[in-house]
């Protein structure tokens, strides 16, 4: 790439998509996400996963965005750190109900996916 070329844009585009993809499956299938809700938040675990899917429907669409992209990047970070502990109680309640071990290692292995998911948001804010 040389230094006039600005750098990729599919980064950002796979990203809104995923995000985009998370938040109607939050509508379309709601019962999953629904059991990942700690109950210890306020309210009805139904509210919980359709705010979080429009959260991530709202930020897809910063980082879509060309001109909303840097604060959408940063905003994707931030909500991929504020899933964490639905990602870490998905864990948990496998192991307690002791369910098959394959699927328990995928719901653990989500739970280090973070950082990645992390990094790459960071990335398209950075490369806004």
């Amino acid at each position: 790439m040389s230094s006039d070329s600005k750098p990729s844009q599919r980064p950002a585009y796979f990203l809104a998509g995923l995000l985009g993809a998370a938040g109607v499956l939050h509508f379309v299938q709601p019962k999953p996400f629904d059991a990942i809700i700690p109950k210890q938040l306020p309210g009805s675990a139904r509210a919980w996963t359709y705010g979080s899917g429009v959260a991530e429907l709202g930020v897809a669409a910063a980082v879509a965005n060309p001109k909303t992209r840097r604060l959408g990047g940063l905003a994707a970070a931030l909500l991929f750190v504020v899933v964490l502990p639905g990602n870490v109680k998905m864990a948990v309640d496998a192991d307690r109900r002791k369910a098959p071990k394959h699927w328990r290692a995928a719901f653990w292995a989500r739970v280090p996916l973070q950082i990645p998911l992390v990094t790459w948001a960071l990335k398209v804010r950075d490369r806004a």
